[in-house]
């Protein structure tokens, strides 16, 4: 045998002994668990989520728009002016104007008033002046979040 065998066999004695029982038993409690319930409350959307949902249906269409204006409007006019007047709606600060910008030098902003609770529904004024071919088309209501999450114009000149 080499010297390295033998050196090694009194080491692996020593492992084997330590690993012997002594005769003395270890007990191991058990302690039950209970189940923690899952939360079954409703989530909350994020507000992209809500962005994107209230934009579908969130139309200048709808009476937020100078009807005569929204005829000389592109579908890139129309869709920045959806997008500020959502935004102004839903997040935009009372007398503070959102701008757009759309193809062709047709701009516009959206200033809206506070928020006022009307039958279940926060509502608010708004004022979308539109300008197209340097010609402004302003168009002031009153629009409601239904409890989709959408807005609609409840009063506005026509």
């Amino acid at each position: 045998m080499n010297r390295i065998s033998l050196l090694a066999l009194p080491i692996l004695a020593l492992a084997l002994a330590a690993c012997s029982s002594t005769g003395s038993t270890t007990r191991v409690t058990q302690v039950p668990v209970t189940p923690q319930p899952v939360a079954t409350q409703p989530l909350v959307p994020t507000s992209a989520q809500t962005v994107q949902t209230a934009k579908l249906t969130t139309s200048i269409a709808n009476g937020f728009v100078d009807p005569a204006a929204l005829a000389l409007m592109t579908a890139k006019d129309s869709n920045e002016a959806n997008s500020a007047q959502f935004y102004a709606l839903q997040f935009g600060r009372p007398g503070a104007p959102r701008q757009w910008a759309g193809d062709q030098g047709t701009t516009g902003s959206v200033a809206v008033g506070p928020y006022v609770r009307v039958n279940n529904l926060d509502c608010r004024d708004f004022t979308h002046t539109v300008k197209v071919g340097g010609k402004d088309y302003v168009r002031k209501g009153t629009a409601c979040r239904e409890q989709n999450g959408n807005w609609n114009v409840v009063q506005g000149a026509a």
